[in-house]
């Protein structure tokens, strides 16, 4: 019983004081306008709200210039320039230079599409996962921390051209 009592005196002095701060705030008017408040001016005119939707920014500038499909990631895969450092993750396919991402975080994940893929290195510190699709095919391979692995056409006893369409990391 005695818990109980003293629960009911915190929850009964808690409204009291919100009440009390109510009062003050609104100098005891009962309804607040945009009008009594510079909150409705700067709502009106401020920038709106950042909601994050996972797309690659900027994809539409990137397929333009290097015709590389990026579609949506968590931040933690970012394309790079291949001559800005080491360590970074290297996708080879066939018909075009290498492309390289910087990967950081524990965990990342992004979905692109890049067709003709037959190797893939590693980072420096992350493993990773990719999928690939051939056809309605849909195969996966595990990438090896700073080592070169051999998918997609490379790895499939036909030859057959595949789809990179996502990769996954940890460390």
């Amino acid at each position: 019983m005695k818990t109980r009592s003293a629960v009911m005196r915190v929850v009964g002095a808690a409204v009291a004081v919100g009440a009390l701060t109510w009062a003050a705030v609104t100098g005891g008017q009962t309804e607040v306008s945009a009008q009594d408040t510079p909150v409705g001016a700067v709502a009106d005119t401020g920038p709106g709200y950042a909601i994050e939707d996972y797309n690659y920014p900027y994809a539409d500038d990137i397929l333009a210039e290097r015709d590389i499909v990026l579609k949506r990631g968590n931040g933690h895969i970012l394309l790079a320039d291949c001559a800005s450092g080491t360590g970074l993750m290297e996708v080879w396919a066939r018909s075009r230079d290498k492309i390289c991402f910087k990967v950081t975080g524990q965990n990342g994940w992004l979905t692109l599409e890049i067709p003709s893929v037959y190797g893939i290195k590693g980072s420096l510190d992350h493993s990773a996962q990719v999928d690939m699709t051939v056809g309605t095919e849909e195969k996966s391979f595990d990438v090896t921390k700073n080592s070169f692995t051999a998918v997609g056409e490379s790895a499939d006893p036909e030859g057959r051209e595949h789809m990179l369409v996502e990769i996954r990391t940890s460390k």
